[in-house]
Parts: structure tokens; C-alpha cells; sequence
């Protein structure tokens, strides 16, 4: 069964090339497209996308306000949504991850990024690039000026958990985190799995803002 995508851009140019890449990707299927904010809700509660393509700069509402209101927390039955924009500001990415993004993209990604950060997004995961990830995690755990420690998990990581949960906070993949703890994809998968369930994270991505708060609750502390 294909992955139905809803895509919302003001910019129709914008709107058909994204469609062309998408269709043109086997498993995916866009179902429908908003040119506003206003438009892609009322659109993607109706027709129950699996994944929305949601570009921040919109008039009306925005992006950010898009993705807060379809998959933000709070939200009964949420929305998995990729935000996409030309705009690399960290200000956008941590705020659309705040939101409930499942992930974030540039709009020069190219096709086998973003088809791959549509599967993510369907599968529950987050696709971020690597780099960014990184950079962001920090600034996002220095956001607040006094944040609250994270919440406890609902019982202890265990020592290997401790190990998949650090290299998630430094960006790696499954297949990189693999490769490094010398376990397979599914074990990967499997303590991942569990992790989200222990911390109450959707996604990897929270999964790395939890590590970063408590690495900075810590240091608090300790200081």
C-alpha cells in the first residue's frame, strides 16, 4: 500500500515539482495539495494523509503553526508532518521539532532524501540530516535558560540502552549504530523501541533532546 503525502506550499511551482518527485517514488502517492496554512489543516484532518510535506513560509498560518496543530502535543490522533523550507535557521528547526515534526528538510534535499524522510515519517521514525542534527540537539537543550531536568524514564536504561540512546544524540543512523556496537539492524531497532516507550519520545529526534536536557541537567548540577 502506497504512502499517501499531502503537500502544502504557497508556491505552486513549488507544489508540482515536489508531487513529480514523490509520485515518481515507488510507495508513495500525493493524495492532495494546500497553497496555505488554513487550507493544509482543514485538508489533511479530512483526507488523513499518512505523512504531510508542510513548507514553514506560508501566508496565514504558517508552517510551524501547521505542524503544532496536526501533530503537536496535545493532539488526540496525530499527523506525522515534514516540514521543508529554504531556510536552515535553528530557531525553525527546533521550534517545528517542538511542534511534532517528524522531520526537517531543505527544499534542495534532492529525491532520495526526501523520499527517505517520508518513509521515516510514516514508519514513526525522524530523518534529519546528520549535521544538522548535531548542531541542533545543542541548541535546542540551551534553548530555555532554566530548563526543567527531563522527565525520569518509566524504569532504568539498562547499560546498552545507555550506548544506542548516545549515539542517537551524536546523529547516527541504525545502520551506523549498528556497525558500531556490533549488533544487528533489528536489535537497533529493538532498543530503540524500547527507549521511546521508557522516555516517551515519539521518534529518535526526541529520543536525542532527552539526552541532551539530562547531559545539561547534569552539568548544572555539577557546576
Amino acid at each position: 500500500m502506497s504512502i499517501r503525502v499531502l503537500v502544502a506550499d504557497d508556491q505552486e511551482i513549488v507544489r508540482t515539482g515536489l508531487r513529480m518527485i514523490l509520485d515518481a517514488q515507488p510507495g508513495i502517492e500525493v493524495i492532495a495539495e494546500a497553497s496555505e496554512g488554513a487550507q493544509a489543516i482543514r485538508l489533511a484532518r479530512q483526507e488523513r494523509p499518512d505523512v504531510c510535506l508542510v513548507d514553514i513560509r506560508m501566508p496565514g498560518t504558517d508552517g510551524l503553526e501547521v505542524t503544532r496543530q496536526l501533530a503537536g502535543p496535545g493532539v488526540s490522533d496525530p499527523i506525522p508532518v515534514v516540514v521543508i523550507t529554504t531556510f536552515d535557521l535553528d530557531e525553525y528547526v527546533y521550534t517545528a521539532l517542538r511542534n511534532g515534526a517528524r522531520g526537517f528538510l531543505l527544499k534542495n534535499a534532492g529525491p532520495v532524501l526526501l523520499n527517505e524522510a517520508v518513509h521515516a515519517a510514516a514508519r514513526g521514525d525522524a530523518l534529519i540530516d546528520p549535521a544538522i542534527t548535531v548542531r541542533l540537539i545543542s541548541t535546542f537543550a540551551g534553548a530555555a535558560p532554566s530548563p526543567a531536568p527531563p522527565a525520569a524514564p518509566a524504569s532504568p536504561l539498562t547499560a546498552r540502552e545507555e550506548e544506542v540512546l548516545a549515539a542517537v544524540a551524536r546523529g547516527l543512523g541504525n545502520t551506523e549504530i549498528a556497525r558500531e556496537l556490533h549488533i544487528s539492524l533489528s536489535t537497533v531497532k529493538t532498543h530503540l523501541g524500547s527507549l521511546m516507550t521508557k522516555l516517551d519520545a515519539r521518534n529518535r529526534v526526541e529520543l536525542a533532546i532527552w539526552a541532551a536536557e539530562r547531559a545539561r541537567s547534569l552539568t548544572q548540577r555539577s557546576g
